[in-house]
């Protein structure tokens, strides 16, 4: 897909964070909103041929739901979500109308916590901006 959602200096941006958050671990990114995405990196030894719509559609959806769904719950305010696949992890981060998804080789706990709060901060950099 050769969509331009974000520009260039933001796309530096998340890549640089998140390679810093959780070095040659991260295996992809993709920046999303409610009406369309940009994958903005992909490690070299990967294939280039996974169905991101079908990605998008299901993360995009599942967000709004779990948001809506724990609205005012005791557990406090949802932040990111944690999947578990066999070859590796996906963690999407979203904020209100824009997110990322990025999938991982095996990380502990605490770089997903180090990789969502550094996200979140240029998500929320990025929205202020726009």
């Amino acid at each position: 897909m050769e969509n331009q959602l974000l520009p260039d200096k933001a796309k530096d941006r998340l890549t640089r964070t998140c390679r810093t958050a959780v070095g040659d671990s991260l295996r992809s990114l993709t920046y999303i909103n409610r009406f369309d995405y940009e994958q903005v990196y992909l490690r070299e030894d990967l294939e280039r041929d996974a169905d991101l719509n079908s990605f998008i559609g299901n993360e995009w959806h599942d967000f709004k739901m779990t948001q809506d769904a724990y609205r005012g719950s005791e557990l406090g305010d949802y932040r990111y979500t944690i999947r578990v696949f066999e070859n590796g992890y996906l963690v999407r981060i979203t904020i209100e109308d824009s997110g990322v998804f990025i999938t991982t080789d095996g990380i502990t706990m605490q770089d997903f916590e180090a990789l969502s709060q550094a996200v979140e901060g240029v998500l929320d950099e990025w929205a202020v901006a726009e």
